[in-house]
């Protein structure tokens, strides 16, 4: 069975938030939990904040064990971006975006062999 929860909204690149992403794809969730706690980024603090509510949610709602779950995806899609403008020389501006991310986390209670 798979489970899923989301963060819409998240005020970080979507390029920053992917590069830690890719290192939790495929593994069990108590490990990459683990390995979250100790990266010193922001985007792991998000991914962790996603992946500890998607183990609740696979707990509550789907009588799942924690110690079972193993990462089946964990995607970021481009959000909304903000548009601001810099002051540069000669009274003109350059635009800045302030880009946003949506998080996706999903887990499955499957084994990688039986998914094939």
């Amino acid at each position: 069975m798979e489970v899923q929860a989301l963060t819409k909204y998240a005020r970080m690149s979507p390029k920053k938030v992917r590069e830690v992403a890719r290192s939790i794809q495929g593994k069990p969730a108590s490990e990459a939990l683990d390995l979250l706690r100790f990266i010193p980024r922001k985007s792991a603090r998000l991914l962790h904040k996603t992946l500890t509510s998607a183990v609740a949610n696979a707990e509550n709602n789907h009588n799942l064990s924690a110690d079972d779950l193993v990462i089946k995806s964990a995607i970021v899609e481009d959000g909304p971006a903000l548009r601001r403008y810099q002051p540069v020389s000669r009274g003109s501006a350059h635009p800045i975006r302030k880009r946003m991310s949506h998080l996706r986390i999903v887990l499955t209670d499957e084994s990688p062999a039986t998914a094939e």
